[in-house]
């Protein structure tokens, strides 16, 4: 073989290796979508965040699945999905064999950490309980787990036999962890106490005083002598972890602190806190050494991990932020984007190019239908928000969140005009079909109608029963009729309740749900309301009489989510559970059921063609 073929024959391997690279780095949101989708906008939300001991892993639980990251890019190798609900929990074995997962679906999967494949899969309490933390002892024998049911559970690592249950806590635990050389298991609970418990006996030796409020991170310093832990009470707590007795109390967080750990030299600790801040701390003397705010948003909780080798500090936020920072030089050396936290809502632009969602942490992301990649990111709200909406013309977002309103030029991602304050929050809001109102329903029990262009109000409707004890019961969905002349609200108080817009009256209120209306909908044509609640029913309505015309039954769970496709044929609902149903209107039979998502679903929007669903979810992940 020439030099020059040589040459060229490596040159085309090494494109095709980079090609290869390249796509797989790009399409990670398209990894092991659940049957029926054709994409996922975003990686779920941050629930915990581990290294492995060798460094070479990082591993992230969120709401679809366990995210594995190579530390040497930090690039995105593996997906672990299985749990029907949020992965609560995460920990890999010392021996670089096993990763355990723990998850509110009450189950606990252990895999074969090199190809993810299950090893076992198993109950990890007696009737299901939500596991909220776990950990592999440092010999990679023993897995531990923690629960909502206050016990704490020893299994054999290799064949998930459990050889004990360690009884004692009168409220969840939230924490467990082993001293270094394994003899001591400390757990803090939401009673308030942290226990040590001999290993591998499982006998109790000591319970700190009870005086921290809910215990939610403990964690042993490296030479095992010191346990510190993070409470609700917003306080650190470092003990002697022979004596029992308290060695010092950190303070300077605003909330709960969810998060603690040790520097590998034991020198610094470092807290995350629900405040959306990270603290680190002089362990000598109790001083705070720096903060770094990650959040500004409302009540976001934040993981942290230090590398094995101590070089840098892991921060994951409840609301999507993701930091890798250097320790030396303190500054963020990368950011890894696309998770997010609870989607609240969803939408379509009318050319259907678009998708919009809106979240816990008061962002708004714009998705590109097409290339199903990240297009931008609107920020201002500091607070949930709750509501979306397209004009009909796609010029103008609104969103509506617990502070108020915003209206959007989709184009620059300026305000149109000034921000709208409404009395509570903007549960829930609309476009008129011509564009020039919004209607908007909150926690206040009102609705307001908005001209939108200049922002001012223009009406203001109450039905007639109003009172002052029922006023505050919140709308929770509003909809216009196709042709502009009605609205229709579901309401807290179990009522429906249908609007003249030209004359803003009282038109009639349709009563059928047991409890509480979540959403409701205009078929296209205008002919038929749809309605969902938390009766776990969906039931449709004649729009000129009022009358009950079907109840559809298939959710297990409130249904808080209804859309009829463009063309009326089908009904789309979402819930609580979980799952996203579809119904021929017609005859009311159920057509198919999608099951991908591990937490409810808040919102649905077919595309304009009717052709797709897309699908926000509470497990932090958009479908379509």
């Amino acid at each position: 073989m020439s030099i020059r073929l040589f040459y060229t024959f490596l040159t085309l391997i090494l494109i095709s290796l980079l090609s290869l690279s390249n796509a797989y780095t790009q399409d990670y949101t398209q990894w092991k979508l659940p049957d029926g989708a054709i994409a996922r906008f975003g990686k779920g939300g941050i629930a915990e965040i581990k290294y492995s001991q060798d460094g070479t892993r990082l591993a992230v639980a969120s709401g679809i699945g366990v995210w594995i990251y190579d530390t040497s890019t930090y690039q995105e190798i593996d997906l672990l999905t299985g749990h029907t609900a949020l992965v609560k929990a995460v920990a890999l074995s010392p021996d670089r064999k096993m990763i355990a997962t723990g998850s509110w679906d009450g189950t606990i999967h252990v895999r074969n950490r090199v190809t993810g494949t299950h090893k076992k899969q198993f109950i990890g309490t007696d009737h299901g309980i939500a596991t909220n933390t776990l950990v592999f002892s440092p010999d990679g024998k023993m897995l531990v787990t923690g629960s909502d049911d206050g016990n704490i559970r020893l299994w054999d690592a290799d064949t998930v036999e459990l050889k004990h249950t360690l009884i004692g806590h009168t409220d969840w635990v939230w924490s467990v962890v082993f001293s270094p050389d394994g003899s001591v298991l400390a757990s803090g609970s939401a009673d308030g106490t942290i226990r040590l418990w001999d290993m591998p006996t499982g006998k109790h030796k000591m319970t700190f005083p009870e005086e921290m409020g809910s215990v939610l991170s403990v964690v042993f310093s490296p030479d095992g002598k010191v346990i510190a832990a993070g409470s609700w009470e917003h306080t650190i707590q470092l003990w002697d972890a022979d004596t029992g007795k308290q060695k010092m109390t950190l303070t300077g967080h605003k909330e709960g602190i969810g998060s603690v750990a040790f520097s590998p030299d034991g020198r610094t600790l470092v807290s995350g806190s629900f405040d959306g801040t990270v603290r680190l701390w002089d362990t000598s003397t109790g001083t705070l050494k720096k903060t770094h705010t990650e959040t500004h948003r409302e009540v976001s909780s934040v993981t942290v991990a230090f590398s094995p080798d101590g070089k840098t500090l892991a921060t994951g936020t409840r609301d999507g932020i993701f930091h890798l920072r250097n320790i030396e030089t303190r500054e963020i050396q990368k950011t890894i984007t696309a998770y997010l936290s609870w989607v609240n809502c969803v939408a379509f632009s009318p050319d259907g190019k678009t998708i919009a969602n809106g979240s816990f942490g008061g962002n708004i992301y714009l998705w590109d239908v097409e290339t199903k990649g990240h297009k931008k990111t609107i920020s201002g709200s500091m607070s949930w928000t709750k509501s979306l909406a397209f004009s009909p013309d796609g010029k103008t977002l609104a969103s509506g969140s617990s502070d108020g309103i915003r209206l959007w030029d989709t184009n620059t991602e300026a305000y149109k005009i000034p921000f709208i304050k409404q009395i509570g929050r903007a549960e829930c809001l609309a476009f008129s079909p011509d564009g020039k109102m919004i209607a908007t329903g909150g926690d206040f029990g009102e609705i307001g109608l908005w001209d939108a262009h200049t922002g001012k109000r223009k009406q203001t409707l109450t039905g007639p029963e109003k009172t002052i004890e029922t006023f505050e019961d919140p709308i929770n969905s509003v909809a216009f009729s196709p042709d502009g002349k009605t609205i229709v609200s579901g309401n807290e108080d179990t009522t429906i309740q249908l609007w003249d817009v030209d004359t803003a009256s009282y038109k009639v209120t349709l009563i059928g749900h047991p409890e509480a209306v979540k959403c409701v909908a205009f078929s296209p044509d205008g002919k038929t309301i749809v309605s969902g609640g938390e009766d776990s029913e969906i039931r449709l309505w004649d729009t000129a009489t009022g009358k009950l015309k079907k109840t559809l039954s298939g959710h297990t769970l409130w249904v808080i989510s209804v859309a009829f496709s463009p063309d009326g044929g089908t009904l789309a609902s979402g819930g609580w559970e979980g799952n996203i149903h579809l119904w021929d209107v017609e005859t009311g039979a159920h057509k198919k059921t999608f099951t991908g998502h591990t937490s409810w679903v808040n919102s649905i929007a077919f595309s304009p063609d009717g052709k797709t669903l897309v699908s926000g979810s509470r497990d932090c992940s958009v479908l379509l």
